[in-house]
């Protein structure tokens, strides 16, 4: 007996649409069913659903949640978790989530201060778009370019980068399990933005799927809504697919440090000095400070730390001339001081031990989890040295409170706001 080719399609689709979820509901079937009528039924679906009564739910759903605080069990849970292996399958999700009334998360990295990408705390059924298997990262260094997909980390970039060339790199986060696909949307600061701008300012061109579930590129969306995704915050205006992101160059060698200083140890009076010359050092020196309680020079007392920690793309000579000249209340010195390639410098500025490989990039998921509260701020003129004295105070009732201040100038400066 022969069967034509529409209908052994025909037979497919109806023997994939009747794979049931064990113990499913109407909610996961339903979506389910739109999708698999919308998607390209080549690359089955199936293996990209998670549903909670599946034993690997509960480690998808942990494996890139950042604050803890939003995976404890009073916290609203997704219906399921769909982990599209295609481009199409987003543009099915848009699509199957408008016709069923089904709230979407969209999850790239999962670092969000109040897991938004991963909670709803108001929209119910909700059902979370994990974009972890669209990872795929090209590297051009003669075009001086990269695409890299939404579910990489921007350490995987990093790495993928330095693969090919030890002089270039990309502008963009501290912390290296940041999914680039969301990390973008909220503009990407980093060590470098001082000499280079935000990870934003260096996007060439994007992929995404808007509200109607088209594919967009920067031509097709046109330079307002191209405007509006490089800062506009994650999935406000699509979800974002691919970025194509222009390489900077790096030195072979940079130099970083990290220099604390305690109250005892003048620790005030030089953070009120920093912060009147941060934003107007060299455009090659980044210098962030880390503000933590730290155990006091009397037992059983405690006292503020505050940690400079720096990045400087030039070599340790060059850097304490600059130092000297701009800064030299910190009384850095050559013993300070580390020279190492800038995709090691990633690793030390993110606070891996010197011993960790650069393959640790490639891991994809953060190590330092928490519960935590945190919010960011600008301050655009210097806090005085009684207002730090009261910062302090208020830290020292906390059990482990932190702050990290960066500073902008430099060709954050010559970047219109708008």
């Amino acid at each position: 007996m022969e069967f034509s080719s529409s209908t052994i399609l025909s037979f497919l689709a109806l023997l994939f649409l009747s794979i049931p979820f064990s113990a499913s509901n109407p909610t996961q079937d339903s979506f389910y069913q739109c999708l698999a009528t919308n998607s390209n039924l080549s690359v089955p679906l199936y293996p990209a659903f998670y549903t909670p009564n599946i034993s690997s739910f509960t480690s998808l759903l942990q494996s890139t949640a950042q604050n803890l605080r939003y995976l404890l069990p009073s916290v609203p849970k997704p219906e399921l978790i769909f982990t599209p292996l295609l481009e199409s399958h987003v543009q099915s999700a848009v699509i199957c989530s408008k016709q069923l009334n089904i709230h979407l998360r969209v999850r790239s990295g999962g670092h969000d201060y109040e897991g938004l990408s991963y909670v709803s705390q108001i929209e119910s059924p909700f059902i979370i778009v994990d974009l972890s298997k669209l990872r795929s990262i090209s590297v051009d260094i003669a075009d001086n370019s990269a695409w890299a997909s939404a579910g990489a980390t921007i350490g995987e970039l990093y790495y993928r980068i330095a693969e090919k060339s030890k002089i270039h790199g990309f502008p963009a986060g501290l912390c290296t399990s940041l999914g680039i696909g969301g990390h973008i949307t909220g503009g990407a600061y980093g060590s470098m933005m001082r000499k280079y701008g935000l990870g934003a300012d260096n996007v060439l061109d994007a992929r995404i799927v808007d509200a109607n579930g088209n594919i967009l590129d920067r031509q097709s969306m046109g330079e307002d809504l191209f405007w509006a995704i490089r800062g506009g915050g994650g999935a406000s205006f699509g979800i974002i697919l691919s970025w194509k992101v222009r390489l900077v160059p790096v030195p072979e060698t940079v130099t970083v440090f990290t220099v604390p200083k305690t109250l005892e140890q003048g620790g005030t009076k030089i953070l009120y000095r920093w912060q009147q010359v941060a934003d107007k050092l060299d455009e090659n020196l980044f210098i962030r400070v880390v503000i933590s309680v730290a155990d006091g020079s009397t037992k059983g007392q405690k006292t503020i730390s505050t940690a400079y920690n720096a990045l400087f793309l030039g070599g340790v000579d060059r850097l304490l001339q600059v130092m000297n000249q701009s800064f030299p209340e910190l009384g850095l010195q050559s013993k300070d001081c580390v020279e190492l390639s800038w995709l090691k410098s990633v690793l030390y500025i993110a606070g891996y031990p010197s011993s960790v490989p650069p393959e640790a990039l490639l891991q994809g998921k953060s190590s330092f989890k928490n519960y935590f509260k945190a919010k960011s701020d600008f301050v655009r003129e210097p806090i005085p040295e009684t207002g730090l004295e009261g910062i302090w105070k208020r830290l020292l009732e906390e059990d482990s409170p932190l702050m990290v201040w960066n500073p902008y100038g430099g060709m954050m400066s010559k970047i219109s706001e708008s």
